[in-house]
């Protein structure tokens, strides 16, 4: 793939997001903020995915490992007196 399709495919997924959010009836002032709006959700929500997921897919195996009936070794983690 050239550098001008992938340009030309990129403008095509533009228009298509335009229309299918309406934005292309926004004044320019307008579009800023729904855009800017829709990147600050974007990076919460990759945020929150980043900090909470390893944290739940974690507890989660625990749990399925204690379901069928395998006992989690700490055997190798020292106890401080």
């Amino acid at each position: 793939m050239d550098m001008k399709s992938l340009k030309s495919y990129l403008y095509w997924l533009y228009c298509q997001f335009e229309l299918i959010t309406c934005s292309y009836l926004m004044e320019p002032w307008e579009k800023v903020l729904f855009h800017s709006f829709n990147v600050a959700m974007l990076l919460a929500v990759l945020y929150s995915a980043y900090v909470f997921v390893p944290g739940h897919v974690s507890t989660a195996l625990q749990f399925l490992l204690h379901l069928f009936g395998k006992q989690q070794d700490n055997q190798h983690v020292p106890v401080v007196k």
